[in-house]
């Protein structure tokens, strides 16, 4: 056995999860459905609507770029204000 796989044997712990513990949940993943539902859905449906727009024209140059920043800063925005205060 390598000095290596020695040290990691004897010297970094072993973590073993209780198959009765239930799933973990990542509180931004949450936190983010939420303020997309609630708080920023008027830009969401901006959004769908531009996607919709280009995905039905077979030759455009128009993106959805300001459309896709202007919601994801909402969502971050929102997701910040509480993020912190779930994670222990």
């Amino acid at each position: 056995m390598s000095f290596i796989q020695n040290f990691i044997r004897n010297f970094v712990p072993k973590v073993k999860a209780d198959e009765e513990e239930e799933e973990l949940v990542d509180p931004q993943t949450v936190l983010r459905e939420e303020c997309s539902a609630k708080n920023c859905e008027k830009l969401k449906e901006i959004l769908n609507t531009c996607n919709d727009r280009v995905n039905s024209r077979k030759q455009t140059e128009e993106t959805c770029l300001e459309e896709l920043v202007d919601y994801v800063q909402c969502v971050d925005h929102c997701v910040a204000k509480t993020l912190f205060s779930k994670l222990k």
